[in-house]
């Protein structure tokens, strides 16, 4: 799960790419109670457990819920998706678009009390790139990472990069981080960040605790701490937060939420995301090697059926990746269901079996797995499906162990991140094993296309091939969920699904 944020200055702001220009409606929202003081824990009970805490290596939501807090990285999103400064005050660009230039705050610090300087951005970044991690695509232009001094980074490029501020910032896995924490092993479960919290304990199976980071550079927090439960039914996350067993959660029963937006406590927030949910095919197993056998199972999917067993009406129904609101948004939906077209391309074959992979930590997979069954067996293919523990998923896909698995891309901002990692031949994310030689032609020129008008018909024409090809067989953009009580305020909503305390407070 990416999963999945920008005062410019100079040409920087010329390069910055604009996503979602319908998301200022609602992408921010500060709400709360009575009034509020500093201090206090802040009791958030998220879906799932972390898989790790180590920035650069989990891929997890729920690591990166937590790391939100703990991490900053160069420049970050704000509630439009706009980069601003955070680490880096300022940056500019050579004439040639070939060198950015990068200044960082002055006595920057770690959670530790040690110091922050341009040496540990070339850390992190070489990190990422030489040990080939899970954003090193995010660097592929990138020639050199050089700190002439110990608050000026230089980021040299082979090619411009449009999207350079999002792939540093668009979300905390190319967060700054310490080499001794690396090097210590402890990065996995006691992370040392410079974020707005740090990490005062984990238990596994049960919670991770932050307090306040007394070193950090921004405003101070405002409550003392948070303390993160992993509660994997949502009707009890629900039940906590009623009964003053939690103050937050992202995990709600989406069939309650309607009418828990109408109003009292808790608060309910919904706003539109940039996330996807899909389902993939191994393309290394026969016969989803075939490309017919492929849209066969996009003809015979009723996705409106899966968005409503899976959300309750909390998502948008999309044969593409990027959502509607999006000025990067390509209209293109050929799969109308149709199990007669359906059962023709799969003529000649008969018997067919599939293993679904889904995940007990994202129930909406377990739920939408049902109902994709059902429609694969009025077109003769019979669907097992298989349920893991998150943990055991991710091996499994890292392995390409399935037939296919469903689940989401969370937090994307540019449509790099749509698509490159996950359908690229050389993908990090490319586990299903996708190849289309133009497919990478498009991707690897759109990335460094400065001119947005032809960058859009790259995405446009990679698109259509990916969907033609069901690389990915797409199915809804799903809407951000949140509720908190009466005590809380200052919680920010957000299309990128950034989970950020730093600004909330509880009322005493």
């Amino acid at each position: 799960m990416s999963r999945g944020h920008r005062t410019l200055a100079g040409a920087a702001l010329a390069l910055t790419v604009a996503l979602l220009a319908g998301c200022s409606s609602g992408a921010g929202v500060d709400v709360g109670g009575g009034d509020a003081a500093k201090g206090g824990v802040l009791r958030a009970a998220i879906g799932g457990e972390p898989d790790q805490l180590d920035p650069h290596k989990t891929s997890a939501y729920y690591s990166f819920q937590v790391l939100e807090n703990v991490y900053d990285t160069l420049v970050e999103p704000d509630a439009e998706l706009q980069m601003r400064p955070s680490l880096a005050t300022e940056w500019r660009t050579s004439d040639d678009q070939l060198t950015w230039t990068f200044t960082l705050r002055e006595g920057l610090k770690f959670s530790d009390g040690s110091a922050l300087t341009a040496e540990d951005v070339v850390y992190s970044y070489r990190r990422i790139i030489d040990e080939k991690l899970n954003a090193a695509y995010k660097f592929a232009t990138v020639k050199e990472v050089a700190a002439p001094d110990a608050t000026t980074v230089v980021i040299t490029l082979t090619a411009p990069t449009p999207n350079l501020l999002a792939n540093l910032g668009g979300f905390k896995g190319v967060a700054i981080v310490q080499k001794a924490n690396v090097d210590s092993g402890d990065i996995r479960t006691k992370p040392v960040g410079s974020g707005p919290f740090s990490v005062a304990g984990y238990t596994s199976g049960d919670r991770i605790e932050l307090v306040r980071n007394e070193n950090y550079w921004g405003s101070q927090a405002k409550l003392d701490g948070v303390t993160f439960t992993f509660v994997k039914d949502p009707t009890v996350a629900l039940q906590n937060l009623r009964g003053d067993e939690a103050d937050w959660t992202d995990n709600l029963p989406p069939q309650q939420v309607p009418g828990l937006r109408d109003g009292g406590n808790p608060t309910v927030q919904t706003v539109a995301s940039n996330d996807y949910w899909y389902l993939a095919l191994n393309q290394a197993r026969k016969p989803y090697d075939d490309p017919a056998v492929r849209q066969a199972i996009a003809f015979a999917l009723d996705r409106e059926a899966i968005a409503k067993a899976a959300k309750f009406g909390l998502a948008t129904v999309n044969q593409t990746a990027i959502p509607r609101a999006s000025s990067w948004h390509y209209d293109y939906a050929p799969y109308n269901r149709d199990l007669d077209k359906a059962k023709s391309l799969l003529a000649g074959k008969s018997g067919l079996n599939l293993e679904l992979m889904v995940t007990t930590e994202y129930p909406e997979t377990v739920t939408a797995a049902q109902v994709i069954a059902a429609n694969l067996d009025e077109i003769g293919i019979e669907v097992k499906i298989r349920t893991l523990d998150f943990a055991q998923w991710l091996d499994e896909q890292g392995k390409g162990n399935f037939d296919a698995f469903l689940l989401g891309w969370l937090g994307n901002i540019d449509p790099d991140e749509f698509y490159y990692a996950q359908h690229h031949s050389e993908g990090t994310f490319n586990f299903h094993n996708y190849r289309n030689a133009e497919v990478d032609k498009l991707l690897d020129q759109a990335r460094v296309q400065t001119d947005q008008a032809a960058r859009k018909q790259e995405y446009d024409r990679a698109a259509k091939l990916i969907v033609d090809d069901a690389s990915y067989i797409y199915l809804y953009n799903p809407d951000v969920v949140q509720g908190w009580s009466d005590k809380v305020s200052g919680v920010e909503v957000r299309t990128d699904r950034a989970i950020r305390f730093r600004d909330v407070a509880l009322a005493r």
